[in-house]
Order: structure tokens, then sequence, then C-alpha cells
């Protein structure tokens, strides 16, 4: 008895110093370009992404990356921006050869986005199929009924028959969606609203501007729309570059860069990839980037920063290590 009450003793210590380490390892702030573990312990994979708030979780979607190849879409979870926990494939793959998205293609800048009518939630990637590098470029389009997935791949197309590269989705404030993509070899930037169930552009298809730009983030605050978007340099960082406009479809005015720090004029090393509002914080976005590994794109670190507005300005201050208190600060 002696002995299994002392198995026991050791066995619930053990338990509790378990318990007792995750407590102490749980982050509670945001450490860019550092090695980000999910709650498992494993890095994260999901770059080239974008986030999604629903029933009070975010679901942060991302291209699941091997050392070279694409591997589909991871999603995550999380409660508190800090702490992040896998959810799975959100979509894979297919096995079948003759599937646009058959093992080997590229799926790129996954986005997500709920229909409040259709009650689906809509994923757009930038795609290009097996076999053809970049000269494919599609945008394709699947489906699921819970925001974990997995999700269901529907079609892949030509935009209005333009090509279709580095990508975002937008949701004004009435409820219309759109697409946001760079077109013709990257030189065009173009914007499509979508139809009312999020699935296909509409012929509302416009070019924004002819400035040879991608990675395109899109936001809005106080009735105006901001547009952050990088250069065409490949893999390689350069400097980025913001517009402004009282309407989606233009005119764009050329604002400046808005990056400040270290390393600013290349976009701290790395490049945009999403604007996240903060949901219940009144003007309160972050900037969402990635700083790309060409040599293991499973590595490639991710920069979230926090948007400041100063002077009526748009600030983006490279900080190390920050958490949501940092928007309680006055600028």
């Amino acid at each position: 008895m002696m002995k299994k009450a002392l198995i026991a003793g050791i066995l619930a210590w053990m338990l509790g110093s378990s318990s007792t380490h995750a407590q102490q390892t749980k982050k509670s702030s945001i450490l860019s370009d550092s090695i980000w573990l999910d709650t498992q312990g494993q890095v994260i994979n999901a770059h080239g992404g974008g986030l999604l708030y629903q029933h009070k979780t975010w679901y942060w979607y991302g291209e699941k990356r091997g050392r070279s190849q694409s591997e589909g879409v991871n999603v995550y979870s999380s409660k508190d921006l800090y702490n992040w926990q896998f959810e799975g494939l959100a979509l894979s793959p297919s096995q079948d050869t003759t599937s646009d998205i058959a093992e080997g293609c590229l799926m790129e800048r996954p986005k997500v986005i709920y229909n409040k009518k259709t009650k689906q939630y809509v994923m757009w990637v930038h795609l290009e199929l097996r076999g053809r590098g970049y000269a494919a470029a599609r945008a394709a389009v699947a489906v699921s009924s819970t925001p974990a997935g997995p999700f269901t791949f529907l079609k892949s197309f030509r935009p209005n028959g333009n090509m279709s590269r580095d990508m975002n989705l937008f949701v004004d404030d009435d409820g219309s969606a759109y697409h946001i993509y760079s077109s013709d070899e990257n030189m065009d930037l173009r914007l499509a609203k979508l139809t009312d169930d999020y699935l296909s552009p509409t012929t509302q298809d416009s070019l924004l501007f002819r400035r040879q730009r991608e990675a395109p983030a899109l936001f809005k605050n106080a009735g105006l729309y901001y547009l952050i978007t990088s250069g065409c340099t490949g893999w390689a960082p350069n400097q980025a570059s913001l517009h402004t406009s009282s309407s989606l479809f233009g005119p764009w005015t050329l604002v400046g860069d808005p990056m400040t720090g270290p390393n600013a004029n290349k976009t701290f090393g790395g490049q945009s990839t999403y604007v996240l509002p903060v949901p219940g914080k009144k003007n309160t976005f972050i900037y969402m980037g990635d700083r790309w590994n060409p040599k293991d794109l499973k590595d490639s670190r991710y920069q979230w920063l926090p948007i400041q507005f100063k002077d009526g300005q748009v600030v983006i201050e490279w900080v190390d290590n920050w958490n949501l208190q940092q928007f309680n600060k006055k600028g």
C-alpha cells in the first residue's frame, strides 16, 4: 500500500510540474522574427497568411511549406493572438493528378472570409498548377462549414481572364467582398468585387494602378481605405509603399513608406501579407508580414507589428517584443 501511495504521489507531482511548466511557457507577447511554436511545441507553419475572427477565436490560415515545396494550407486557432493551437490542414493538395490542386501545385497567400448569407467559410488562394512554375497565375476557391475546415476545393480560374498572383480579400462595412490581386506579370494591381456568395468575381473589376506591386494588404479606418504593397524583387526584400483612397476603386494616392526603424527601407527584411483589424479595439490594426527564407521556406519568420496613426499618418514602427497593451499607449 505504501508503495502504491508513493507511486501515486510521484505521478501527481509530475502532472503538477507539467501543468506548471505549461503555464510558465504560455506566451503573453509577440516576438517578430523569432521562431514561433504552437501549443504542442511545434514550429508554426503558416506563411503568407491571413486571420479570421469567429466565435471569440482567431483562426490563422497560412501556407504549409516544406524546405522548398508547397504542402497546402495550415490553420491554427487562438484566443489571445499569442498562443496558437494547430487545427490541421485546412486545404490539402489532391492525390488526383487531374485536379487543379494536384500534389506539386503551389498554394500561396490563403485568405478566408465568412459569408453570413450562405453560412460558408470561403477561402481564396493564389494557385499555380503542378509542373508549370508561375505560368498559370490563377485564383482558386474552396469552402467549409466550419472555420477550421477541412475546406473543399471548388474551382480555379483567371478572374475575368486576368492573370492572378499575389492576392488578398477584403470585406467592406456593407458586407460586400473584394479580391485584390497582382496581374499582367505583376505590372498591374487590380480589384474585383465578388458575387454575393463570395465564390466568383463580378465584372466590376478595375485596374487600380500600374506600378509593378505585389503583396497587397488592404484595410479601412475612419472611412478611408489604406493599401500596403511591396515591390517585385523575388524573395529579396524591398521598400514598402502605402496608398490611400476614399473609394476602393480609386483614385489611389501614393503616400510613401509607412515603415520606420532599423532596415525600414527594406520593410524590416520582410514583405506585407495582411492587416488585421483587432475586434473590440477601435482604430486598432496589426500589420502582418513574412521574412522569407528561400533556402528553407518552412523557416520563414513572421513579423507582426502595431499600426499607429500619428498626425493623420500611418506609422509602422519596428518593435521586438510587444503585446496588445501597446494600443493603450498614447502615440
